[in-house]
């Protein structure tokens, strides 16, 4: 039987209702941690001062909360929202405290929590806002239970653990600071406002992804959701609560250990991987089909970042870093430092499972890796676009999925591609502005005869040495006819890496000039082996690029079998 999708609803909701028996909000282990400060909690505060004072009837919004929740119950996940609903927290919490009257202290603690059922011994009082895992007691303790936040303001760091306390802390510090300036009709007026005229815009949906899109349109400050927090939560849901603190840890630690751009990516590499498709939709909707929801339909949670998450992040820490330590690994670290030289990161879903599946083995990855840049060196030299590239990716991840290894086809190269690749070598290089300087590099390396060459410069730049544009009288106009100028000019044998910005005057000093002034370093050395090659040259004329052309593109054929 075909089920019928619960529509979005929006509504300006006033506190009053907002923190109320409707609502029982929970803040989702995926996301970011309270992060307000002082500046942000008390600019609030002069918010709902400024209109208090206004004293009128006109409803004060607060801005919007986005919430995954399904129709008739009351359960509440914040997608967006959090900073705002917890400093209101506090602002109640401090108010309640501070009120002299019992019965207004007891109505603003109905605010933050909801009182017990006498009569009913499984129905407790509850807190109305449940923060992350690690900050829900504290913040229960400290600013949900009445005479809290007198205790919250004197704490140490010591009684501290996280960040998110310590902003609590130091929030109600300043928030009572200014209230206890307050007389008491002033804070009972306070309270009334927030109650009864301060709204919220409430986006409610069952629908997570529905959330997740609301949110990443509305919000336009902060830090937004990845896909990767979303799974986080349904990952660490379905670890028993036993286990959960020690999982949710780590994966944070991962989290931390690649940075949290490179943490989201490392899903859509694991996807590429487990499915060896193009991704055609996203993310959200293709790697809990593709990858996760096996693990969450046996509630694996664990299965999952043991045996997928964790291997592959680990993979992508020593991708990134190239730093596996002893001799056998000079090699490979030196492929992985060539491959991130690339200008796209299509190729790393390839790396990333022969990391994860030969880890351990220097020869298999270095002739692995080897082939693996012979073939993106390549479709970078062919200009192919980004959809025919992942193509032949996902056909080579593929083949080694089913187990045809180093020897798998996707990894050679046609003839066609060959003479391809070799015709841009041949063209004019300089103008294929997202080619020249791996190929520069590419070649650098192989003409050091250093595998383990370092290019960690701040500025590497493409320079000419017959100039673009000589100056009149100067020996290049001389030594080269203007055909000979646009013939070469742009070409492989004219080029050569600098690690200095553009001097405009220097580019076109005649060739002993510029050898002495522009191509070396201030201690009169030249940091790249092609620099130092053209240093060699006595005279540099057309026959001088002709023959530099030859070698060069020879050595590059050669190192990457294009004959």
């Amino acid at each position: 039987m075909a089920t019928t999708r619960q529509p979005l609803k929006a509504a300006e909701i006033p506190l009053g209702k907002l923190f109320s028996n409707d609502f029982d909000f929970v803040i989702p282990e995926y996301q970011r941690p309270y992060t307000w400060g002082t500046d942000e909690t008390m600019q609030l505060l002069s918010d709902l001062q400024s209109a208090l004072e206004r004293d009128t009837d006109e409803p004060y919004f607060l801005g919007s909360v986005v919430l995954v929740k399904e129709e008739g119950d009351t359960k509440s996940e914040v997608i967006d929202g959090q900073q705002r609903l917890t400093t209101l927290s506090l602002i109640l919490g401090v108010l309640r405290d501070l009120v002299d009257n019992p019965n207004m202290s007891r109505a603003i603690h109905e605010f933050l929590e909801k009182p017990a059922v006498e009569w009913d011994d499984d129905q407790p009082a509850t807190p109305r806002l449940a923060l992350r895992p690690r900050d829900k007691r504290f913040f229960n303790e400290y600013v949900q239970t009445v005479d809290g936040t007198a205790q919250l303001v004197d704490i140490s760091n010591n009684v501290t653990e996280t960040d998110s306390q310590r902003a609590i802390r130091d929030n109600a510090k300043a928030l009572r600071a200014e209230l206890e300036g307050w007389d008491q009709e002033q804070l009972k007026a306070l309270f009334k406002m927030m109650g009864a005229r301060t709204f919220m815009v409430t986006v409610s949906t069952p629908d997570l992804n529905s959330a997740y899109r609301i949110f990443s349109v509305m919000n336009s400050r902060g830090m937004p959701l990845a896909p990767s927090d979303i799974f986080k939560s349904q990952v660490i849901g379905a670890i028993p609560d036993s286990d959960k603190q020690h999982y949710a840890d780590l994966w944070e630690k991962l989290e931390e250990d690649l940075g949290r751009d490179e943490f989201a990516n490392l899903f859509l590499y694991i996807r590429a991987v487990s499915s060896q498709t193009r991704a055609v939709r996203s993310l959200l909707t293709e790697f809990p089909e593709q990858v996760l929801n096996k693990y969450l339909l046996a509630d694996d949670g664990k299965g999952f970042i043991k045996e997928v998450l964790e291997p592959y992040a680990r993979a992508d820490v020593r991708l990134n870093s190239a730093d596996f330590a002893g001799a056998d690994w000079a090699g490979v670290n030196a492929w992985l430092k060539r491959l991130g030289q690339l200008d796209n990161d299509d190729w790393r879903p390839v790396a990333l499972w022969a990391l994860k599946h030969h880890g351990d083995d220097p020869v298999f990855l270095e002739a692995f890796l080897q082939k693996l840049e012979r073939l993106a060196a390549s479709m970078l030299l062919r200009r192919l676009y980004a959809t025919p590239r992942a193509q032949r990716y996902m056909e080579l991840l593929s083949q080694l999925v089913e187990g045809t290894g180093i020897d798998s086809p996707a990894f050679e190269l046609s003839d066609r591609e060959k003479e391809e690749s070799i015709h841009t070598l041949d063209g004019e290089l300089y103008t294929y502005t997202r080619i020249r300087k791996y190929v520069l590099l590419r070649l650098d390396s192989a003409l050091a005869n250093d595998p383990g060459a370092s290019y960690d410069h701040n500025l590497i730049t493409v320079e000419h040495v017959l100039p673009q544009t000589p100056s009149e009288g100067s020996d290049w106009l001389q030594d080269f006819t203007e055909d000979e100028r646009e013939y070469w000019t742009h070409r492989l044998g004219n080029l050569l890496l600098l690690n200095r910005r553009k001097n405009s005057q220097a580019q076109n000093y005649d060739f002993e000039k510029k050898k002495e002034a522009y191509f070396t370093s201030n201690s009169g050395v030249a940091v790249f082996a092609l620099t130092t090659q053209v240093l060699q040259e006595p005279v540099w004329t057309p026959e001088v690029i002709e023959r530099r052309q030859a070698d060069l593109k020879a050595l590059l054929i050669k190192e990457w079998q294009l004959s």
